[in-house]
């Protein structure tokens, strides 16, 4: 059943609309994919803040058409999932890993910011730490200087009751 003209418009502007506030982009083929493993694949997008979609080539084009993921364009043809999120990592982790355990999805081209990435690229930056994971490793940083700071400071009345405990006991044994 074709989509009328009403529903085609609404389709490009939904799918722009999550564009304009992304960061990254990727076009996967899904060729040969089961409706269960494409259920998982989106379960798995919703949990990480992935937007997926399934657009037909020509409006994903127009949604496409004055974004910074115009690039794009020209790589859309075949049976395409479009993804998008604000976070570029989570797009090629959820992507990558999914066709870690599935041959039927290939991940084609991405996008991150206007500059268009291989999908090499991509594996590479689905290999690097997520937004959270980031965040407590500057967080540790940031709080080591705090911790051993505190740490010597509360050594110091440690050594006091200790060499107190030290006299006590010697005395105790004379």
């Amino acid at each position: 059943m074709s989509l009328s003209l009403e529903d085609k418009k609404a389709v490009v502007d939904r799918v722009s609309g999550v564009l304009s506030q992304s960061q990254a982009a990727v076009v996967a083929e899904y060729r040969g994919l089961s409706v269960a493993a494409m259920t998982d694949l989106r379960c798995r997008a919703r949990e990480a803040g992935v937007y997926l979609t399934i657009v037909k080539n020509t409006l994903a084009k127009r949604a496409l058409q004055g974004s910074h993921f115009e690039c794009l364009g020209e790589h859309l043809s075949g049976p395409l999932a479009l993804a998008a999120a604000e976070d570029p990592i989570a797009v090629a982790k959820v992507l990558s890993d999914f066709s870690k355990h599935n041959q039927h999805l290939a991940i084609k081209v991405g996008a991150m910011t206007g500059s268009l990435l291989s999908a090499d690229e991509i594996q590479a930056l689905a290999k690097l730490p997520g937004r959270e994971e980031l965040l407590a490793i500057l967080l540790g940083t940031l709080q080591a200087p705090v911790q051993k700071f505190v740490q010597t400071l509360n050594e110091v009345p440690a050594a006091f009751v200790r060499a107190l405990a030290a006299v006590r006991d010697a005395k105790e044994g004379a």
